[in-house]
């Protein structure tokens, strides 16, 4: 077991080719990565992929079989390569087109003769799906199915996702409980080990570190207070046990 207990599945899907190029950094994943973990939902695959129509239908029906929610981000601006709106539409075999209140939205936005062609594209929404709100640019996303269509700018995501929020259904909060330890990372694989079997409900990591000395930081996630309890227990007397004078410990709050 990986600890995540009764935790909604997600998986999330980057599009843009800005990104596989390197001119743009992700940011998104990161942000959604901290947001789902708070409200009990796991995070399990995450996607990037070019602005390409059949790679983003492909990846939107593999996901959104294997997962309770899928998360896209990117695609969707006024400008030619934003496909995404289409493609997760093609992929459920959705009728799209504009849709009045996505219309509506935008024409109160914009003053009166800038609402053209390219930036009516931000209102073609798929037959079925639900308006995300953007609270920044106004333009909106969309969820159709279990698939949330977001845009790629940071804060327009983020925006976007807190409006989402209400709409998500978590399971109990991953909890964690992190153990600093002045042991080498060899020393404590083998044992480690035996307590990750020893404790299926508990997922245990372990991450070296040398600034300040050579050492381990060894972390305990699970949904089960009890569970972490136990495991971490057993990590604590683990390193006690292999000559660690001091562990320092970041508990769950």
């Amino acid at each position: 077991m990986d600890g995540s207990g009764t935790q909604p599945r997600a998986a999330m899907i980057v599009i843009g080719d800005e990104v596989l190029s390197g001119r743009t950094r992700d940011a998104n994943m990161w942000h959604l990565a901290k947001r789902l973990t708070e409200i009990g939902i796991s995070l399990r695959e995450v996607r990037v992929i070019a602005d390409d129509r059949d790679a983003i239908v492909d990846a939107v029906r593999t996901l959104s079989g294997a997962h309770d929610h899928v998360f896209t981000s990117g695609g969707i601006g006024p400008t030619h390569d934003d496909i995404t709106a289409d493609a997760v539409a093609a992929a459920f075999g959705a009728p799209i087109g504009i849709r009045d209140d996505a219309r509506a939205i935008l024409e109160a936005y914009y003053e009166p003769g800038a609402l053209n062609d390219a930036r009516l594209r931000m209102a073609r929404i798929p037959e079925g799906a639900e308006l995300i709100l953007n609270p920044v640019s106004q333009a909106p996303g969309f969820t159709l199915r279990n698939v949330h269509v977001m845009a790629g700018v940071p804060a327009i995501f983020e925006a976007m996702l807190d409006s989402l929020r209400p709409r998500l259904a978590g399971g109990p909060p991953m909890l964690s409980h992190a153990l600093r330890a002045p042991l080498p990372e060899g020393e404590i694989s083998g044992p480690l080990g035996e307590i990750a079997a020893a404790h299926p409900g508990v997922s245990f990591g372990s991450y070296p570190f040398f600034r300040g000395g050579l050492g381990t930081t060894l972390v305990a996630r699970s949904t089960d207070r009890a569970a972490l309890e136990a495991g971490v227990a057993a990590v604590r007397a683990m390193c006690l046990a292999l000559g660690a004078a001091e562990v320092q410990e970041t508990p769950p709050a």
